[in-house]
């Protein structure tokens, strides 16, 4: 490994300081300008052959901006891709086969979005040559004796067809027009338009119009567009963000009945129980964020997982992260007395146009975590709004009348043109970024500190999503209603949001509400769980709160499938439909775990 000093662009502010990180480097004061001030960029940059990796100019840096980071030097043979002058690197590719579903897991910006553009042909492969990228023949010749030279020679001639999922899917209305019908069919060249439109649940929606879809509907149609499609690969970018639960299951069997037809599938997915679900092989993808990512060869799902939560890789005898993510960190049942209620709740009902909302009475505990389960459509947010007096119940009333929240909505706003720290003395307390305890509980685990200078309209779906929680916990409330907080975040993002939400409502006596459909999440997070039944858009039926493992049997006996905890992590894994454990625990009545 080499060290190198790299600068972050998103802390750098060379108008605010006096260049020290120039003026002091011993290249530089040599005469070899291992780092200048460039021009173009209006930023400093560092020559990676002449840094030397001292350290001075991340001691001089007044913005922390300059940190040092290790290089695998003795990958650079296998470099794949570099995205300019200090910019990104990605290590070796995933390695795709025929009639198997890949999938694949890492940090966000460690280059599963480039790995996926590069096999769909998207994205030309450099190998790492900025100024004098290579042509085709000489990528064909450098995968030599792997099985990703007859991949791309196919893809290159023309054989080998390949269709992506792309990640961000609120970007559709912006490039497609149209109705829902209107789209799918125009993209359907496998006949199944009709078919897909009933499995995705997109027929009551065939007749409206791309702009005025929401989130999960777009995903829906994002995944009906990819599938319709006559291709030879089909490559899935994080295809479960937006949906429930039960469209989540819908959606891993449409995608293995494409390996089933002996296609090559390749899924990048942050949800740990779909992932292990959907997939034959894993491939996991470690380094720093924004620096470079290093892809491992493919191995067994279950094998691969647990190594990725481990932090530790064996066949490369290389540690990715200093902590192991466990999924036993508290008993799964809490007993509360009767002094920790902090409020309740009486019987509501709420009717929005053709929808009807009825929740049961219930109670909220001091330190508690309630997680709210149940389809899209169902009345979650709904029940989030009564309880805030967002919405005026027709039966009972709101219980929030005079107790002050704070409130993390499902849509965030990403055209705000003010700075992250200005956004979260706006919706937080303005003291929050100035408390010591906030700072290490919460603004530097979940990587605030870095964007503090940036534009809200400036951030990735990530950044966005970690600010916009963060403000919500900067309230100093005692209660906080969050809803959909881990979508588009990775692995490691989810488990630190969950943590710094629980350590928040220990110390501030608070309880908070989360939606989410990530199971696994819940089991991270939650205390109690408030199930919602009944038919999506027509009528909802939320259940009083039960505790995690009483509520996970109700809500997963409705889905129709059951868990198992993984022997080594403790994760929560997904039964194989009609296997033994799962015909097992379904005649005894334990959909959640055995014992």
């Amino acid at each position: 490994m080499v060290r190198i000093a790299v600068i972050d662009r998103d802390l750098c502010k060379p108008r605010k300081c006096n260049l020290e990180c120039i003026r002091f480097c011993p290249m530089v004061r040599s005469g070899r300008k291992a780092i200048e001030f460039n021009e173009e960029l209006r930023r400093p940059v560092i020559h990676e052959m002449l840094c030397m990796g001292c350290g001075i100019c991340v001691k001089k840096c007044p913005f922390n901006a300059i940190y040092i980071v290790n290089l695998p030097e003795e990958l650079e043979e296998e470099c794949i891709h570099r995205y300019g002058i200090n910019g990104f690197k990605l290590y070796r590719l995933p390695i795709p086969k025929r009639g198997k579903i890949l999938g694949i897991i890492g940090q966000n910006g460690v280059g599963k979005s480039t790995a996926l553009k590069i096999l769909s042909g998207r994205l030309k492969p450099n190998l790492g040559r900025v100024d004098e990228p290579p042509e085709w023949d000489e990528i064909i010749r450098r995968f030599r004796g792997t099985e990703l030279q007859p991949y791309f020679k196919a893809l290159v001639n023309g054989k080998l067809r390949a269709v992506i999922k792309p990640q961000y899917v609120d970007l559709l209305p912006k490039k497609i027009r149209g109705t829902v019908e209107q789209v799918i069919l125009i993209a359907d060249e496998r006949g199944i338009a009709h078919e897909l439109l009933k499995d995705l649940e997109l027929e009551d929606i065939k007749d409206r119009r791309i702009s005025h879809l929401s989130g999960g509907e777009l995903q829906r149609l994002a995944i009906a567009i990819t599938m319709c499609r006559d291709a030879d690969v089909y490559l899935f970018d994080e295809p479960s963000s937006f949906l429930d639960v039960y469209q989540r299951m819908k959606i891993a069997k449409l995608i293995r009945n494409l390996a089933l037809e002996d296609k090559i599938v390749v899924v990048v997915e942050h949800d740990l129980a779909v992932l292990d679900y959907i997939s034959d092989l894993v491939s996991i993808i470690y380094g720093t964020p924004g620096a470079y990512g290093i892809v491992t060869e493919p191995r067994g799902v279950r094998v691969g997982i647990n190594e990725y939560l481990d932090g530790y890789l064996p066949q490369e005898n290389m540690r990715i992260r200093e902590y192991r993510i466990v999924f036993d960190l508290r008993p799964l049942e809490r007993s509360w007395k009767p002094e920790d209620i902090l409020f309740t709740w009486p019987k509501m009902t709420k009717r929005l146009g053709s929808f009807k909302l009825i929740a049961e009475p219930g109670e909220a505990h001091v330190g508690e975590v309630i997680g709210l389960l149940g389809p899209n459509g169902i009345g979650k947010t709904t029940f989030i709004r009564l309880l805030a007096g967002d919405l005026e119940p027709d039966e009972g009333y709101s219980p929030l009348g005079k107790i002050e929240y704070s409130y993390k909505p499902q849509y965030i706003a990403s055209d705000l043109d003010i700075s992250v720290e200005e956004f979260i003395k706006e919706k937080g307390d303005k003291s929050a970024l100035s408390n010591s305890w906030f700072l290490s509980e919460v603004i530097k685990p979940l990587g605030i500190d870095r964007l503090l200078d940036r534009r809200i309209n400036e951030l990735s779906g990530g950044e966005l999503q970690v600010v916009y929680i963060a403000a919500c916990l900067a309230k100093d409330v005692k209660v906080y209603l969050i809803d959909e907080p881990f979508a588009y975040l990775d692995v490691e993002q989810r488990f630190r949001v969950s943590r710094a939400i629980r350590h928040v409502v220990e110390a501030r006596a608070a309880v908070a509400f989360v939606v989410e459909h990530d199971i696994i999440a819940h089991d991270f997070i939650a205390d109690s769980l408030i199930v919602f039944n009944g038919k999506p858009g027509i009528e909802g039926y939320a259940l009083a709160p039960l505790d995690l493992k009483s509520g996970m049997n109700k809500f997963l006996k409705q889905v129709g499938i059951t868990f198992r905890r993984d022997l080594h992590s403790k994760r929560p894994r997904i039964n194989k439909e009609g296997s033994y454990l799962d015909r097992l625990q379904k005649s005894i009545g334990e959909y959640y775990y055995v014992g």
